[in-house]
């Protein structure tokens, strides 16, 4: 049963907006109607879109997914309904486009859908991991306990995120900010003290010429610059859309010395945290494999999961499977190891992506921490070859003077 978005005015002339569930518009109007009301528009919620674009965003940002999946396992928890506990976050939501959403989802529900089924007319706002992992609790009966989980889930991707951004954010400041510095003093600084020395007969210092010429092509070819960047960008975007290229791209990521292993070490941790919270919730082994791989966002981990997949399908343990994936931390093997001997396969993948998350906050930090002096440093460093090619002409004549 779809829901509609409504407009209406009352006995008192005052205007109501709200929503409401019905076949059709036309019954939408005839409910309102028999509330005393005039309907002015009566227009049907929009499905939600397949997928991210320029355009389109997720009506639930990662901390407000976190939030709400928090909320619904409260109420589950408590006995409400889950029809009831929809209600009640309909009534909740501040944002209209929110407030929609989970009007669907409880039309969807009052229709007799199972609450997973209903979650995947909004794939963008609950991936295909969210809906095996709500599935499986509804399957299970334990929906409440199993959604406090994927809140935590969630609440430590977000978290791990967070903080690596946060670690990187500022050296990614002091380059902008320093890229931006030196192209002000080299397009604007110098020429206009350059230019009071260019009518002597003297020659002028090599580095003061050599800032002269870096100076002119930027000023005269800049925009070529610029453009040819932006071209490459583009051209880059356009090439990992193919799957063999992005597949090599990602290989090659990996292999980079610093960004490569927080690269790897972040899917990892995600990978071995999405599988140890489908196999506590029950999901088979190799449909959590098969989700767990597609949170991958590297291509060539992605493919070495897959691969890994296979290998269990056809009888092979998880951790040896993985053992021979040499793109995924040994850690991550040597634990599913011990958890498929202990038959605590979970826990000991959970323990897993803790430890793995640990590390790359470490790794994020260490990099911070290091790469900060030699930001500082390099920036120091071209600004005083600026500096210096300014100062030498006025040195010279100085000298010439005496």
């Amino acid at each position: 049963m779809p829901a509609f978005k409504y407009e209406a005015v009352d006995a008192q002339g005052r205007t109501q907006r709200g929503l409401l569930e019905a076949d059709n518009p036309r019954t939408a109007r005839a409910q309102l109607r028999a509330q005393a009301l005039v309907p002015l528009l009566v227009e049907q919620v929009q499905q939600a879109a397949k997928r991210p674009g320029l355009f389109v965003r997720r009506r639930l940002s990662a901390t407000e997914l976190a939030v709400w999946t928090r909320q619904m396992a409260g109420l589950i928890v408590a006995g409400l309904p889950l029809e009831r506990a929809l209600a009640a976050l309909v009534e909740e939501a501040e944002d209209e486009r929110q407030r929609e959403l989970m009007a669907q989802l409880r039309a969807e529900v009052n229709a007799g859908a199972p609450f997973a089924q209903a979650l995947a007319h909004a794939p963008l706002e609950f991936d295909e991991v969210y809906r095996a992992v709500v599935a499986a609790g509804e399957q299970s009966g334990a929906l409440g306990q199993v959604m406090e989980r994927l809140a935590d889930d969630l609440e430590d991707r977000h978290a791990l995120r967070s903080e690596v951004i946060g670690a990187l954010a500022y050296p990614a400041v002091v380059s902008v900010v320093s890229v931006l510095i030196v192209v002000f003093l080299v397009t604007y600084v110098v020429p206009q003290v350059a230019s009071v020395f260019e009518g002597g007969k003297r020659s002028l210092p090599f580095l003061t010429v050599a800032m002269m010429g870096i100076s002119g092509f930027i000023r005269h070819w800049g925009w070529l610059l610029l453009l040819l960047l932006v071209g490459a960008a583009l051209l880059l975007r356009h090439a990992l859309q193919q799957e063999a290229f992005r597949l090599r791209f990602d290989a090659a990521w990996l292999r980079l010395p610093l960004l490569g292993k927080l690269s790897r070490g972040y899917n990892a941790a995600r990978f071995a945290g999405t599988l140890a919270m489908l196999a506590a919730a029950g999901v088979p082994i190799l449909k959590a494999l098969q989700a767990a791989a597609e949170t991958l966002a590297n291509r060539a981990m992605r493919a070495d999961a897959l691969d890994a997949l296979v290998q269990v399908r056809e009888g092979a343990p998880l951790g040896a499977a993985l053992a021979g994936k040499k793109r995924f931390p040994g850690i991550l093997a040597m634990f599913a190891r011990l958890g498929e001997q202990t038959g605590q396969l979970s826990p000991m993948l959970s323990r897993a992506a803790r430890q793995l998350s640990q590390e790359v906050k470490r790794r994020a930090l260490a990099a911070a921490t290091m790469l900060e002096p030699l930001l500082i440093v390099g920036m120091g460093g071209v600004v005083m070859l600026i500096v210096l090619a300014v100062l030498l002409p006025i040195i010279q004549l100085n000298s010439w003077f005496k």
